[in-house]
């Protein structure tokens, strides 16, 4: 039996989240509804320009709310990431040890400053993400466990990291360890703007082909080139052996190999969608590390993530998220 159930590796940031007026993305600049990357000077810019609103932070990161989610359900999870030696750094890794995530804190720590994401949150719940990466722009092979990764069953990583060089790479050299050791890998694509400018990298991460994929119906049509879903599915029958397609209040749709299953949705009135589609990536591993099916395992993730959109944050508390799971057993 293997020690870990997830090993995954993303980017550690720091997430500030605002609720806004969608008024203030014009006045800043900001594209709705997607994740832009920004230097230090332009999140200084807009964070001031928000001082007088309230905010929260928490520990973020695509693949990091994930694996925090499977823990929440139950499941051992590993994370690597790289902070830098400051303030943030060392906050973001005791919230992973809190959360019951082992990671890579013993690895050395980078001066300079742990990355942040000012999430904007207008009043049609939707998010707008404006990350700066700070040291996680140099994650790379260092910051990767191979033991642990060898010692898992699944092993995770986020599209995100596709826009840095060194990152992609340790995406791509952590890919290879888990198919040498057998363990299963599984991609999300993360966000509509990676598809859109770095398609070619993802391509590179995926490589051959990957066990499980996760995508929202933008990111799946824009990897198929295709504005129709159908052939969005069809496409990405050929890069991987099973996928979720999440669609938002339509539910999703999965792939097990063998069929096309739609999972409903969880009709809620939703107040933030930051972290939703984490969550159902970190709720649908945890139904399959459990030896569910596709099937059992989405309907898992739709409650999930439907009960994280009906309060602000990435994500929800562990007795929460024990309370959607006792709903299916």
């Amino acid at each position: 039996m293997s020690k870990y159930h997830i090993y995954a590796i993303g980017n550690a940031l720091v997430d500030m989240e605002y609720a806004v007026e969608i008024e203030d993305l014009g006045i800043l600049g900001i594209d709705k509804g997607v994740m832009t990357l920004v230097d230090e000077r332009q999140q200084a810019s807009i964070m001031n320009h928000l001082r007088d609103h309230h905010h929260q932070r928490g520990s973020g990161g695509s693949a990091a709310n994930s694996v925090i989610a499977f823990g929440q359900l139950g499941g051992k999870g590993y994370y690597s990431c790289k902070v830098a030696d400051d303030e943030l750094g060392r906050f973001y890794m005791q919230d992973l040890i809190d959360g019951g995530v082992d990671t890579n804190h013993h690895t050395a720590k980078d001066q300079g400053q742990t990355g942040r994401c000012v999430v904007l949150v207008t009043p049609d719940s939707d998010r707008s993400m404006c990350t700066f990466l700070g040291v996680s722009t140099h994650l790379s092979t260092d910051e990767l466990v191979e033991d642990a990764l060898r010692d898992s069953e699944w092993f995770y990583t986020e599209g995100y990291l596709v826009t840095s060089d060194t990152a992609r790479a340790a995406a791509i050299q952590a890919k290879r360890v888990a198919e040498t050791a057998g363990v299963k890998t599984a991609v999300s694509l993360s966000d509509p703007n990676m598809v859109k400018f770095f398609k070619s990298g993802l391509l590179e991460m995926i490589g051959s082909g990957v066990d499980l994929l996760f995508a929202n119906e933008f990111e799946a049509m824009g990897m198929a080139g295709s504005d129709d879903l159908t052939q969005a599915a069809d496409y990405l029958k050929t890069i991987s052996k099973g996928f979720a397609i999440t669609r938002g209040p339509l539910g999703a749709l999965v792939w097990d190999g063998q069929s096309l299953i739609e999972i409903d949705p969880v009709v809620v009135k939703a107040v933030d969608t930051v972290g939703a589609g984490d969550m159902f990536a970190g709720a649908f591993l945890y139904g399959l590390s459990q030896g569910w099916s596709f099937a059992q395992a989405g309907n898992l993730a739709s409650a999930a993530s439907a009960k994280l959109v009906t309060s602000l944050g990435p994500r929800i508390t562990a007795d929460e998220t024990q309370r959607v799971l006792k709903a299916f057993q």
